[in-house]
């Protein structure tokens, strides 16, 4: 087991949080936020495809499962502070909100971007997935067994 410290798992995980964000909703909270601020593209948004791979099981030998529309950006600050997005599906304006919270989470606005932007997004994940959850296991079925004293 290792015993290092990923600088990159809270990267990591706000970009997850936006990759996964309903329409809009990303651009919506930075708006509510702050003034976007000036920036250049350095790769304006884009759509295209990746392929994504699957396991069975999830631990056996990785097939190609299929495509999956993408889009992605990348954009620099006046500052200097990069930012990135990949998105799935065809939404640019996404991509772009989600490049900029990128690019500020590595100012001094990370800590109002984290509880404006993506505190709601992850409250807003938590309650989705709790919802999934309550729906299926609605439709659980128990299965039990009756001992027939035959033994």
């Amino acid at each position: 087991m290792k015993d290092v410290f990923d600088e990159t798992a809270p990267r990591r995980a706000w970009m997850s949080l936006m990759a996964k964000a309903p329409d809009g909703r990303v651009a919506a909270l930075l708006d509510a936020t702050v003034t976007p601020p000036s920036f250049t593209w350095l790769r304006a948004p884009e759509i295209g495809s990746t392929m994504v791979r699957g396991r069975a099981g999830g631990t056996g030998a990785p097939f190609n499962l299929g495509e999956m529309t993408v889009t992605r950006c990348a954009l620099t600050l006046a500052t200097g502070e990069v930012g990135h997005a990949y998105i799935q599906g065809r939404r640019k304006g996404d991509a772009e909100a989600a490049a900029l919270v990128d690019a500020l989470m590595q100012t001094d606005a990370a800590v109002t971007l984290r509880k404006t932007v993506l505190e709601p997004l992850e409250d807003e994940q938590r309650v989705a997935k709790a919802a999934r959850g309550a729906k299926a296991a609605a439709t659980k079925v128990d299965f039990f067994t009756m001992v027939r004293g035959e033994d």
